[in-house]
């Protein structure tokens, strides 16, 4: 943990990217990262983590961990995933925060580096089903800022959640313009609940 708080030092002080960021109150939780518009949004989010001390988890599909790059992919943090099992990943998730384990799984919402119309609701879902706070962390173009910013429990009203997240997220593009979508979740018609299937 030291070699990592010391690298990320070393990154932002080199960088040409600002490091601006709220203090995380607790061990655990699911780090929403947006927006996401470039691969560039990983190498600066792992920045972040270090920079604040935190161990990052990260959702890859269960069949790139069977290939050579499952041991390094392991040791940034992936968990991998069988997408025909998501009560599965969220059962996994609860028994490794009731087990002690201290991590932060980090979750891109619009599941694509281009433009979206909505956000996937697995992030809302994860946050719900572990009693895990949600910790906003963001990129910004505009003004060569990333870095984390509140951290919140959802409610369970999605509409009045994701409104929460709609103003800090407000005016912040990505790394690539152009690919910056809207922040919403189908769910939110009528006030709805996130469903019970984890979309991501």
């Amino acid at each position: 943990m030291i070699i990592r708080r010391a690298v990320a030092r070393l990154y932002w002080t080199l960088s040409r990217w600002n490091y601006r960021s709220e203090s995380v109150p607790e061990a655990s939780g699911v780090m929403v990262a947006a927006p996401h518009t470039s691969n560039w949004d990983f190498v600066l989010m792992v920045a972040v983590a270090w920079r604040n001390g935190l161990t990052l988890r990260f959702l890859g599909k269960r069949e790139l961990f069977a290939g050579p790059m499952g041991p390094l992919m392991r040791a940034f943090g992936g968990i991998p995933v069988d997408r025909r099992d998501p009560a599965g990943l969220v059962e996994e998730l609860i028994e490794r925060h009731h087990a002690g384990e201290s991590f932060h799984l980090v979750i891109t919402p619009e599941g694509t580096r281009g433009p979206v119309d909505r956000w996937k609701s697995g992030f809302y879902r994860i946050a719900r089903a572990t009693d895990l706070p949600v910790t906003l962390a963001y990129v910004d173009r505009t003004t060569r800022t990333t870095g984390l910013g509140p951290t919140f429990r959802l409610s369970g009203d999605v509409r009045a959640d994701m409104d929460r997240i709609r103003a800090f997220y407000a005016g912040m593009v990505g790394v690539r313009p152009a690919n910056t979508g809207r922040v919403a979740l189908a769910e939110e018609a009528g006030g709805a609940s996130a469903p019970d299937g984890l979309q991501q």
